[in-house]
């Protein structure tokens, strides 16, 4: 008992550590509270209101919750592994504690939190939609403590086998292939509905049925029933749960003694550079060059990218067969568009993954003019990647649509939105600026504490680049095709006025610029 205050107690003192003295991180936390509590709220009234549904298909919905639930806390870790520095157990390596007692800890820290704390508040919802009798009441309680148990260890005994590969590039550069492949099967049922493929409902009973011999199905199938096949099937999952928990505590042992693999000598290329041969001599060369291979090298710029294809491939797959009918002319415009934006989203914090090396640059601006050519180069080098690769879009997007006429459209429509994007993110670099973490996976995006703060700085970044893009993606929509002859020019103008308006704002508060790109992480 000792060891799971103490634990909790070193948790929130982490958290409000973080905050401490920083009135964005704390306002950050605060948003991420209320999301947490908002979604606790919401996803428990919807899971209660299950009790109004049929018993068939709320017996269904709860086993493939419970089950998602389930592969969420498999993922979602992996994801966010380094965020949280009690998911790495080298971080704990030095504590005079014996294993058992090192994974009592880490238990407790891990359901320390507001997340854990919404996804069981949501869990605890079955006990309304399912119960038939007392028996399901009863059996209720241990069931969803056991399911969030499930949950927990083995997300705990998934991130602590993996730990000291996911502290390598090349394994974190994996983590982020698999992760994205999961993410498009994940699309799947979405696709099939959407295509007209099967039956909602009866899909939802297949993937039930298929569901309800796991250990989520048998929780879930427990409340159900409430008598003593539930009874066995707790019974079958307390032994789960504890047979995880043993090989948790033996993977932790390992990953105690076994040599982190990140500390090997990695081998240095000799490489030539191409922008040198194409710009003359000087800062904005040098800037290109090396955001080039911030791109090549970094698995976070690698992911976005990835990204943005794949969100484009998928999303042009769905609305191909969609019920209304076959696509429009307008599909590949906006399929093309939203590539964009996934893309110009990334440059909403153009200073956050230089970090603390940023006053090196900032000794050297002068004036404004310095800074604006130091955005300059950044949004050149993008351009140097996007313009190609939404070129190759706007082409797959019309061909795939039947719509060949709509590439050249659609193709200067995103190129558009492309400056449109560049420009907004230069604003919100200098207005929303936070710490992206030095040793983090493909994933992670802000440091400990300012999640908030980069979620708010998307969001402004998305609705600024959504309406800028308006005035030319609607009539283009529409039909008034020639509009898309001015879009570049029009993007082009909002990239030159969101960065000299950036190059402003951000001079005159560069120590708070760096100050905040620098914190801790």
């Amino acid at each position: 008992m000792n060891t799971v205050v103490l634990f909790a107690r070193l948790k929130l003192r982490l958290m409000a550590g973080n905050l401490r003295g920083d009135l964005q991180r704390k306002l950050g936390f605060i948003f991420t509270l209320v999301m947490a509590t908002g979604l606790a709220a919401l996803g428990f009234f919807l899971m209660s209101l299950l009790r109004l549904a049929p018993p068939d298909i709320a017996s269904s919905l709860v086993i493939v919750a419970f089950a998602f639930f389930l592969f969420a806390w498999m993922i979602v870790p992996l994801l966010a592994f380094g965020l949280d520095d009690t998911l790495d157990p080298a971080k704990l390596s030095l504590f005079p504690l014996r294993t058992r007692t090192l994974a009592v800890g880490m238990f407790t820290a891990s359901v320390t939190g507001v997340w854990p704390a919404a996804m069981l508040i949501v869990t605890f919802g079955a006990l309304i939609a399912l119960p038939a009798n007392a028996g399901g009441v009863l059996l209720g309680v241990p069931a969803v403590l056991l399911q969030f148990a499930l949950c927990v260890v083995t997300s705990r005994l998934i991130t602590t086998s993996l730990s000291s590969a996911l502290r390598t590039r090349r394994g974190r550069d994996v983590l982020a292939v698999a992760a994205l492949l999961v993410v498009v099967l994940a699309q799947l049922p979405n696709l099939v509905m959407n295509r007209n493929l099967g039956d909602p409902e009866a899909m939802l009973h297949q993937m039930a049925a298929l569901l309800r011999w796991t250990p989520p199905g048998m929780a879930a199938h427990a409340i159900a029933d409430g008598g003593l096949i539930g009874l066995a099937e707790l019974s079958f999952l307390a032994l789960l749960v504890v047979a995880l928990g043993w090989l948790w505590i033996k993977a932790l042992s390992r990953a105690l003694i076994t040599p982190d693999v990140s500390t090997q000598a990695a081998s240095v290329r000799r490489e030539t550079g191409l922008v040198d041969r194409i710009l003359p001599d000087g800062p904005l060369a040098a800037i290109v060059t090396k955001e080039l291979k911030y791109i090549r090298r970094e698995p976070r710029f690698r992911v976005g990218w990835f990204s943005a294809v794949v969100v484009t491939l998928v999303l042009s797959f769905s609305l191909s067969g969609s019920a209304e009918g076959p696509p429009g002319q307008g599909q590949p415009i906006v399929i093309a568009t939203v590539g964009a934006l996934m893309i110009a989203l990334q440059s909403g914090n153009t200073f956050g993954i230089d970090g603390r090396s940023l006053w090196m640059n900032a000794v050297t601006f002068g004036s404004e003019r310095s800074l604006a050519g130091d955005l300059a180069g950044r949004h050149l080098a993008n351009a140097l990647v996007a313009v190609p690769l939404l070129a190759v879009i706007a082409v797959g997007a019309g061909l795939f649509a039947g719509h060949p006429g709509a590439i050249l459209p659609a193709m200067l429509a995103a190129w558009g939105a492309l400056g449109i994007g560049l420009g907004v993110g230069a604003v919100t670099s200098v207005v929303l600026p936070y710490s992206v973490p030095e040793r983090m996976n493909a994933f992670s995006g802000a440091a400990p504490g300012q999640g908030g703060q980069a979620f708010a700085s998307s969001i402004g970044a998305m609705l600024g680049i959504t309406l800028l893009a308006l005035p030319f993606v609607v009539p283009i929509v529409l039909g008034f095709v020639w509009v898309c002859v001015v879009a570049p020019f029009y993007g082009l103008l909002a990239e030159v006025l969101g960065r000299r308006l950036a190059a402003r704002i951000g001079f005159a508060r560069m120590p708070e610029l760096v100050g905040a790109v620098s914190k801790a992480s």
